[in-house]
């Protein structure tokens, strides 16, 4: 049966729009109607885009308002329209649309409200729902959490099938023929005698029509994208580098620029000589720009070599220079103080803890996203309007901000999003477009193209949280009886929302996230969340609290599960109180065949992370092979209600296990004269291609709500890996990075 998705009117509109001979459909979830985002300074001749299709007369064009950052999050969305539309991905065009409170993400409630994922009560779900009107508010376009499946799942869906029934009732006001005997297929809505009226035919018929606010979202048997592999659409041009990103964009006029800043994140200068670099031939200018200057020059490389030869007067950072303080910073927040809060204390902890108690201290250091393509953007700024082509995931923050600098207003801001190199994070900043909008200013009427130095790039990086935890637990009759987990770490969202002009209040859910919402029935069980106060300024780095907590929280886990003398996976299922969760365990001892006998110096470890509502469970497999360990197979299920495209599920999954076991290997960022000492990737090596172990992934689908998979893979790498490394070696490992201890091979 056809699934039915009725839009009431007083909590939905649908919109339809006639803009010179052409129709646009587009969803909204607003009590009130909305603006069309996309109706101002419109010129003759052009056609709108509208919040999701606009039909004209040279076809359809599908806005995707998810930014893509390599993880295919354009051909995600344009293929849910799709789905509905009856197009063909390969005859549509696909534009990210412009900034707009329309296009708000309404799945990010769901990690911002102090309730599990797995609690589906009414309370929860009515939590959920004022977060997410806070989020409508606040019109919160961004790309993050892995929330762009979840958030687009049914209102692209609804916008396909809005546009599709609308243009079938238009068909049937101009043939007189009844809509029940019209069908649609391939842009065209067909006739019973089998004649086409494409589309853009159609498109001013149905610009006079009234939209139709029933419609029938088609049952997963009539599905042509929907749960098979696709054929990304950006595929062709990345396999034969015609792909363009911000980085490639070339703008008629243009001048090149880059910025030199103090090393020391956040912090100012004090003086400047840049008398050596303003003789060099090729050097335009140099531009002051907050904390640093800004040198214009004929090309790039111009710029990054005459910004080595100005001499600075830096001032200090206002955090500790050296790691060794950061560190004692963080041991010295588990205190009452600085309790941020504790969101899981069941049974009688200290009566459990009474006898002998296993203790640790784990590690976790700071990162760097490090994306291939450094931070760039173009911006002009002229009397009347300033235009920005960059890649972002926050493109309605750069409007605001960019309006700041110039002193314009922000509907005199347009951006023009591009597709990204990387991001894992990054590019949910956007103080490398102030910089470029800085100089733009002093430069009216010039395109200014800005791209940092890789050096500029790691320097300036917000890098992922530094964290520690601390565990006490206790075994009884052969398995886990108590666990008192204690996390200490900054605040992620007070450091990352404070550039942003917002402030938190109460907890931050990203220090306790992937801690104390493992579905796990332990008797004795707390997860106590402390802040530390500010360090270096951190930002939200793929998985965001996940990353670092599942490493603490299932890194011992398992030491308790071996103190027991329990299996790893069979104590897991003992435990674990979720069904979705116990399926992903199962299923990945199933295709590692758990439980075998291995030869000599082998090892595996399991680890299971329930992040981002995704439970997640993966096994490693290692050799001991005299010179270092080799990691030979990863195995990985994970649970996501309805795998979107198989191909690039098995794809996101694998780049996320690469990424977590890649940072638990060998990265870290420590500071030094409050300086980061990593400046390039041959201080900052991930895994390289011959260490790549061969990855195992199944996508299950029984969970009740549609989820994401873009970082959900990453937390259970490093504790499966180190789980692994004990099995072959017997060394325990509670700090990252892991090559501090053991080589690899």
């Amino acid at each position: 049966m056809s699934r039915l998705g009725t839009i009431a009117r007083r909590s939905f509109l649908i919109g339809s729009t006639a803009i010179l001979g052409g129709v646009a459909f587009g969803y909204y979830w607003y009590r009130q109607p909305g603006e069309n985002p996309l109706l101002a300074g419109l010129g003759e001749g052009e056609a709108a885009l509208t919040p999701y299709v606009l039909i004209d007369q040279d076809g359809v064009t599908l806005i995707t308002p998810r930014a893509d950052k390599g993880q295919g999050a354009y051909s995600i969305q344009a293929a849910l329209i799709a789905e509905e539309l009856d197009v063909d991905l390969a005859r549509v065009r696909v534009d990210p649309g412009v900034p707009s409170a329309t296009y708000y993400n309404t799945a990010l409630s769901g990690e911002s409200v102090p309730f599990r994922s797995t609690d589906h009560g009414f309370s929860a779900e009515l939590t959920r729902g004022v977060a997410d009107g806070v989020m409508k508010l606040m019109g919160l376009q961004l790309t993050g959490g892995s929330s762009t499946v979840p958030d687009q799942y049914k209102k692209l869906r609804i916008a396909g099938a809005v546009a599709r029934e609308t243009l079938k009732k238009a068909a049937s006001e101009e043939t007189g023929i009844a809509v029940g005997d019209l069908t649609t297929g391939d842009g065209a809505v067909i006739l019973p005698d089998g004649k086409r009226l494409s589309y853009e035919q159609l498109a001013s018929r149905a610009a006079k029509t009234d939209p139709v606010l029933r419609v029938h979202l088609r049952p997963p048997s009539e599905w042509r994208y929907i749960g098979k592999a696709m054929q990304r659409i950006d595929i062709a041009a990345k396999s034969t580098g015609t792909q363009i990103y911000g980085i490639d964009l070339a703008i008629e006029g243009m001048v090149h620029a880059t910025v030199k800043r103090n090393p020391r994140q956040n912090a100012g200068m004090n003086g400047y000589d840049a008398s050596e670099a303003e003789a060099m031939a090729g050097v335009r200018r140099i531009v002051p720009v907050s904390g640093g200057v800004g040198i214009v020059a004929d090309n790039s490389w111009i710029a990054f070599q005459a910004a080595d030869k100005i001499r600075f007067e830096w001032a200090e950072a206002d955090y500790p220079p050296e790691m060794s303080e950061h560190w004692q910073s963080l041991s010295d927040s588990f205190s009452e103080a600085h309790q941020d809060s504790r969101m899981l204390d069941n049974g009688d902890l200290e009566a459990a803890l009474s006898g002998e108690v296993l203790e640790a201290e784990y590690r976790a250091p700071y990162l760097a996203h490090a994306p291939l393509e450094p931070m760039n953007a173009i911006v002009r700024v002229t009397d009347e309007r300033v235009d920005v082509w960059t890649g972002t995931q926050i493109p309605r923050f750069v409007q605001e901000n960019v309006a700041k600098t110039t002193g314009h207003a922000a509907k005199d801001v347009h951006v023009h999003v591009q597709m990204m190199g990387g991001s894992f994070g990054h590019r949910l900043e956007d103080d490398y477009v102030r910089q470029t909008a800085e100089i733009a200013l002093a430069l009216k009427g010039t395109p200014v193209k800005m791209t940092y130095s890789r050096e500029e790039d790691f320097a300036h990086d917000y890098v992922r949280q530094i964290a520690m935890g601390r565990m006490r637990g206790a075994v009884k009759d052969g398995g886990v009886d108590a666990y008192d987990l204690s996390i200490a770490m900054p605040s992620i969202i007070t450091s990352q929302m404070g550039r942003q002009g917002l402030s938190l209040p109460g907890p931050d859910a990203t220090i306790y996230a992937a801690a104390w919402d493992q579905p796990y029935l332990i008797p004795n069980y707390r997860m106590t969340a402390y802040r530390a106060k500010p360090l270096a300024p951190i930002s939200s780095w793929r998985s965001v609290g996940a990353s670092t907590n599942a490493f603490f929280h299932e890194g011992f886990l398992n030491e308790l599960i071996r103190a027991a003398g329990a299996d790893p996976l069979e104590e897991r299922l003992r435990l674990i109180g979720h069904e979705p969760s116990r399926k992903t365990l199962e299923a990945v001892g199933e295709m590692a065949s758990w439980g075998g006998e291995l030869a000599p110096g082998k090892g595996r470890g399991v680890a299971f992370s329930l992040s981002f509502g995704v439970p997640t469970a993966e096994i490693v497999e290692v050799t001991d092979t005299g010179k270092g360990i080799r990691i030979d197979k990863v195995w990985v299920a994970a649970e996501v209600g309805k795998v979107l495209d198989p191909v690039n599920f098995e794809n996101l999954v694998q780049g996320g296990v690469v990424f977590g076991l890649g940072h638990a290997m060998n990265c870290e960022i420590t500071y030094s004269d409050g300086a980061a000492e990593q400046t390039n990737y041959h201080a900052y090596e991930g895994m390289r291609l011959y260490q790549c172990p061969q990855i195992f992934v199944r996508g299950l689908e029984n969970g009740e709500k549609v989820r994401g998979i873009g970082e959900p893979p990453v937390p259970p790498a490093a504790p499966a890996l180190a789980d692994a490394i004990f099995a072959a070696t017997g060394t325990r490992l509670r700090e990252m990075p892991f090559n501090k201890f053991v080589d690899f091979v």
